[in-house]
């Protein structure tokens, strides 16, 4: 028997979801959406040949239920779907910072409760998604979530209680990627060179060092090592990024983003 699964609130990341679901092999009639504007339920309905419904009909229905919608408004959704959401259902939270245990007492006892955090690469099938369950979650359970987030990247489980260090990893990492090619471009503009081929030239030794990194099985270490010449350009390059507290800034960084997450846990907004 196939297996229904709507996703609720779908922006960009729900509908990268969908795309690669279909692409994974997921029938499209298996598929539901709900989102905000009629207009942009329409427009999922054409590109993908999904079915869009309203936020109760998807409780009702749908086998497994994905909430993409933003964490300020997790709290609203889930008072209208309490009311239909039957204990055997699967609800997946796709919400930054929201703990299982929010979704547990709002929802009928005995829901499982699966928490992702997926990040933006979603949108190129490179997503990096950290599964957690809930106290009601199966390995089954879990299982539905990796073949899901799976259709869009890479998965990996964890404790509940690593969440919020992973989103400041993986959650919150690609910005930090973009920030470092952002400087690096304006590096360049410096030493002369024009945007474009500044651009190119980080862009495609960011996607060289981060293949290397994934397939050739050796630590961060020894890959600068092997580019860092003794008295040459590089060690004079990683001398004054040491000087100037590169190392400690990102640790702090990371500690900021995962404390913030640990904050939004709490119900803290400002």
């Amino acid at each position: 028997m196939s297996q229904k699964v709507a996703v609720l609130g779908t922006g960009k990341i729900g509908e990268a979801l969908l795309s690669g679901m279909i692409r994974a092999g997921w029938a499209p009639a298996d598929l539901l959406v709900t989102a905000r504007r009629p207009e942009r339920a329409e427009e999922l309905r054409a590109r993908y040949g999904v079915t869009p419904v309203g936020n109760t009909e998807a409780a009702k229905t749908a086998d497994t239920l994905i909430l993409t919608v933003k964490p300020q408004d997790m709290g609203t959704l889930l008072d209208e779907l309490a009311p239909h959401v039957p204990a055997d259902r699967l609800v997946i939270s796709g919400a930054a910072g929201i703990p299982t245990a929010f979704f547990e007492e709002r929802l009928a006892k005995g829901t499982p409760v699966v928490r992702v955090m997926t990040n933006t690469p979603a949108l190129v099938d490179e997503a990096m998604s950290v599964i957690s369950a809930g106290t009601h979650a199966t390995p089954d359970h879990l299982a539905t979530a990796e073949d899901i987030f799976g259709a869009v990247g890479k998965t990996l489980r964890v404790p509940e209680s690593q969440q919020d260090a992973c989103t400041a990893l993986s959650g919150s990492g690609p910005a930090y990627f973009f920030y470092l090619v952002e400087a690096m471009t304006d590096a360049g503009i410096l030493l002369g060179l024009p945007r474009d081929k500044a651009h190119d030239l980080i862009v495609q030794s960011a996607i060289g060092a981060a293949v290397m990194l994934r397939d050739s099985g050796e630590h961060p270490v020894k890959l600068r090592e092997n580019v860092t010449s003794p008295a040459g350009t590089t060690i004079n390059a990683i001398r004054e990024l040491e000087n100037h507290g590169v190392r400690a800034a990102l640790i702090a960084a990371l500690e900021a983003a995962r404390d913030r997450s640990r904050e939004l846990a709490s119900g803290k907004k400002d």
